[in-house]
């Protein structure tokens, strides 16, 4: 990996296949780094050797990208106590992710997301006044990413289309790569507006990459990247296809995806996907001609190395991380061949890709009552 080039655009029309990364504050909250509900970042400043070493793991695992642990453009959102600046703790995820990028090769990306302006309403929607407020918002956090060079921008976890386009118009003039990506559903955006507009808008609006990211399980997100392409098709677009969807299962989620799920933050281990289920993502991902491929929260180290597994004919080579996987099974065949019943038929791959996982609690839920269901229809729920 060290030796290619760091410019997604030029590896992608040479016809590779990207590897994205994983999740990193839901990890990071995990392992005791990050505070559940505010989500951010200052252990890049306060236990950076945590953050370094996820990214490690992600790159190990087969990971092209590292993206920065960055967040916000202004000083809000920290717990109560801590005093760094969002420009400090952005900068020292920008170092912590150029470090990782000399180490391992990896494409650095850091990412802008959905606006607080836009959010509450101090944005006007559909003006040119709101526009250049939203477009102010997102120049403060990208200040930092310019001025640490990074080698893509990605446009990410935004619910309108209009905001995005915004924000595509605004990443476009930086001269860097730019990957879009929507925190939507097979139900549209936050305004009703289609998978298939939003993809359509988001290609007219120059955006060289599209998709999808987090929300959402990643077979939710592959129905709703087919409805996008379905329309880019119809309309003679072809801009390069991205997906980086929820690690968790979904499909009684409500508009805003697991959010709207009373086993979040704390609870959601129950429906944690399988490194199996990322294989089957990964295939029917590239099926589909998506061609950046990774994940967003609840996406683990060793599911991202699923990924580059399962497509390493396609990518011409294993990642380093499988050094430690039995990923063509053969060690549980041998133990299976020595006749030991626990390991009867798990050197079949098939074995594991129709297992259906269970939750070991007896009075355990298959789906959640949701009120307001988007994805399943509600009398299945009763």
């Amino acid at each position: 990996m060290a030796d290619k080039s760091k410019n997604i655009l030029e590896r992608l029309e040479a016809g590779e296949v990207i590897v994205g990364d994983g999740s990193y504050v839901n990890t990071m909250e995990k392992r005791g780094y990050v505070k559940a509900g505010n989500y951010t970042p200052e252990s890049s400043i306060e236990h950076p050797q945590a953050v370094e070493q996820l990214a490690t793991e992600f790159a190990r695992a087969g990971g092209d990208i590292t993206q920065t642990f960055t967040f916000y453009s202004r000083d809000v959102g920290t717990p109560e106590g801590c005093d760094l600046t969002c420009l400090e703790i952005n900068q020292a995820s920008c170092d912590i992710a150029k470090k990782i990028s000399e180490k391992k090769g990896t494409i650095v990306a850091g990412g802008i997301m959905q606006t607080g302006v836009y959010r509450t309403g101090v944005a006007v929607k559909g003006t040119p006044e709101g526009k250049a407020e939203v477009q102010q918002e997102l120049i403060e956090g990208l200040e930092v990413l310019i001025k640490n060079n990074i080698d893509l921008i990605i446009v990410e976890y935004f619910h309108n289309i209009e905001e995005m386009e915004w924000a595509i118009d605004l990443a476009l003039r930086y001269g860097k790569p730019v990957a879009a990506t929507m925190c939507i559903g097979p139900t549209g955006d936050g305004s009703g507006v289609s998978p298939g507009e939003c993809a359509v808008r988001m290609a007219r609006a120059g955006a060289p990459i599209i998709g999808i990211n987090c929300l959402f399980d990643p077979f939710i997100c592959l129905e709703t990247m087919r409805m996008m392409k379905k329309a880019l098709d119809a309309e003679g677009l072809t801009p390069f296809l991205m997906t980086q969807p929820l690690g968790f299962r979904t499909p009684d989620a409500g508009r805003f995806g697991w959010i709207t799920l009373p086993e979040f933050p704390f609870s959601m281990e129950p429906r944690q996907i399988t490194r199996w289920e990322v294989a089957r993502y990964a295939r029917e991902a590239y099926d589909l001609g998506v061609r950046v491929i990774g994940g967003c929260c609840g996406f683990e180290p060793y599911h991202i190395r699923a990924i580059a597994e399962e497509l390493a004919e396609e990518r011409k080579g294993f990642p380093e991380g499988s050094d430690k996987s039995d990923h063509d099974l053969s060690t549980m065949k041998k133990k299976a061949d020595l006749g030991r019943p626990d390991y009867a038929m798990k050197g079949s791959k098939q074995f594991w890709m129709d297992l259906v996982p269970c939750t070991g609690r007896p009075m355990s839920a298959a789906l959640y009552k949701q009120p307001d269901p988007q994805l399943v229809n509600k009398a299945i729920l009763q």
